[in-house]
């Protein structure tokens, strides 16, 4: 039987390819798990509060109702939100280390929640499947 056969190799241009667009992926990634911080910190700094008013130390506190945003009082949530990027530039995730802050985001036996980060990411896809409609 009679053959003919070419063989295609990389000649090393795809390699530098592949880097440049993971390169790209990853200030997407980076750009999206930002947004998605800020709209977390401004959803808690923000948006009006319903709750009830109470002092406390002297400082008079509006607490926010069930299904809004946590109503900020020392700074300590908001200052515990961190947005990071995966080691491969694929991936990221936006986490708050407060220890409390799974008992705001869902709800409890004794309080209902008041969701901050899964809100802020939905509000967050437009814009993030926008950054990433651009990448080609």
């Amino acid at each position: 039987m009679n053959r003919v056969s070419v063989r295609v190799t990389s000649t090393g241009k795809i390699q530098q390819v592949e880097a440049d667009y993971v390169r790209k992926v990853g200030r997407a990634v980076n750009a999206a798990t930002q947004i998605v911080r800020t709209a977390a910190i401004d959803m808690i700094q923000r948006s009006p509060k319903t709750g009830v008013t109470y002092k406390r130390r002297g400082i008079t506190h509006r607490a926010s109702a069930p299904g809004e945003p946590p109503a900020t009082d020392t700074g300590f949530l908001v200052s515990n939100i961190y947005a990071k990027v995966d080691a491969d530039n694929l991936g990221g995730q936006v986490e708050s280390r407060a220890p409390y802050s799974r008992f705001l985001e869902f709800v409890t036996v004794n309080m209902e929640a008041r969701p901050f980060l899964f809100p802020a990411l939905e509000m967050s896809k437009p814009r993030i499947r926008a950054i990433f409609s651009r990448l080609k």
